[in-house]
């Protein structure tokens, strides 16, 4: 009788895969807002200076936090998966 959830000790495990991609992606999607929101006309000193940019200052300020939270537990769940 085989266990088809038994992995190999070097194997990443699904939901850790899952974090490190899900978390990468909402994190890398902060970065592209906040490099667009210097190509729709930057900041000035009361903020952006048009609706595109205050919606890419807002997405930004949403992902990158949520998506580098997601990501760094993505990264120590890999490192412990590795030292099983």
């Amino acid at each position: 009788m085989s266990n088809s959830t038994q992995q190999t000790p070097s194997a990443t495990r699904e939901d850790t895969r899952t974090l490190l991609r899900t978390g990468g992606g909402i994190f890398f999607t902060g970065i592209v807002c906040g490099a667009i929101l210097f190509l729709t006309g930057g900041m000035g000193p009361h903020g952006p200076y048009n609706n595109a940019g205050w919606f890419t200052l807002m997405v930004s300020l949403c992902c990158i936090p949520s998506g580098g939270f997601a990501l760094i537990l993505g990264i120590a769940k890999w490192f412990g998966d590795r030292s099983r």
